[in-house]
């Protein structure tokens, strides 16, 4: 039997001299330690900060700016014609309102239009609100007693804190005004039959509601300069038969002092700064249309000043010119 011949294996190795590998893993590195470093230090920021500073932080990233408030709740024919207004008035304000975070409770008065004021009071009192009024200076809203309290008492309802949290949202925030509030119950809701007794009982009736409301009021106010006066009485129902409804209401009334602390005049409430709207534009090319007729009305204005400046000037340069010529006239005498 043959042999059986070894199998044999070359196994050659090749040393191969090691190339350069580059940088980028540093760069990865350094983006790692970088990261590291900023959690590091939010974590240390985090554990001495106080209560109030966290949550700060914490509301400044969980509300919304004041441009996402407006067009979340006014839409953009209002907010774009608010804006405009604000950035004529105040630019400098509006422009650093941009990117701070919407305040909870606003001033009503210095929102400066009046469709974005009802706009805002229809958002916080919706139906709850009756007699709604809005001047250049001046907001007015009566609730209706027996929504808030139970009939022919001062005892509240059961929506009495809800609804005091909604009229809340209206006054808290206010700047620089005067609040009165008036309480009043109507002499036919008062079961007396004598009418000096139903005066002297609906008066007190007026004054407890007034004092319950007065103090909710006043303890949500979030600036000093806001004065309240309170009024209440008596008086006999001569609404129409159709809305005779509860025995009394509060009286809201907001209106806007005559000066600010500055020496300044208050920016009144206006109806609007660009007039009505065409039904077959956009919002945008209606934006464009009145901002571009407000505009020209502004130089023609100005033109008329200009011409009537000219002709004024004009008259004044003829006088001079007769009064030279007659002053001459008599010296060549």
């Amino acid at each position: 039997m043959a042999e059986k011949k070894p199998t044999i294996v070359i196994k050659k190795i090749t040393i191969v001299a090691g190339g350069g590998h580059g940088g980028a893993w540093k760069v990865a590195f350094a983006d790692f330690m970088t990261a590291m470093m900023a959690f590091f230090l939010v974590m240390w920021l985090m554990a001495t900060s106080s209560k109030e500073t966290k949550e700060a932080v914490s509301d400044y990233f969980s509300t919304p700016s004041v441009i996402e408030y407006s067009f979340a709740n006014y839409g953009v024919e209002l907010t774009l014609e608010k804006l405009f207004l604000d950035l004529i008035n105040e630019p400098l304000k509006t422009i650093q309102s941009f990117v701070e975070p919407m305040d909870k409770t606003p001033n009503l008065m210095a929102m400066g239009m009046k469709k974005v004021v009802m706009a805002y009071m229809a958002d916080q009192l919706g139906a709850v609100a009756t007699n709604v009024e809005i001047s250049s200076d001046t907001v007015v809203f009566e609730i209706p007693d027996e929504m808030i309290f139970q009939k022919g008492t001062a005892l509240p309802t059961g929506e009495f804190v809800e609804i005091m949290e909604r009229v809340k949202g209206v006054t808290a925030g206010l700047e620089d005004s005067d609040l009165i509030i008036s309480s009043v119950v109507f002499r036919q809701a008062l079961k007396e039959t004598d009418t000096k007794v139903a005066v002297e009982r609906g008066k007190k009736l007026a004054d407890e509601r007034l004092d319950l409301v007065q103090a909710k009021v006043k303890g949500s106010l979030e600036n000093e300069s806001v004065d309240i006066r309170a009024r209440s009485g008596v008086k006999n129902d001569d609404r129409p038969a159709d809305k005779k409804t509860g025995g009394g209401y509060i009286r809201f009334e907001i209106k806007q002092k005559q000066v600010l602390p500055d020496g300044k005049k208050p920016k009144p409430i206006e109806n609007g700064v660009f007039g009505a709207a065409e039904a077959d534009k956009s919002v945008y090319d209606n934006f464009v249309q009145q901002v571009s007729k407000q505009n020209t009305k502004q130089k023609s204005s100005r033109g008329g000043a200009k011409g009537a400046s000219k002709e004024t000037l004009s008259k004044v340069e003829k006088q001079e010119a007769t009064k030279s010529e007659s002053e001459s006239h008599e010296s060549s005498h």
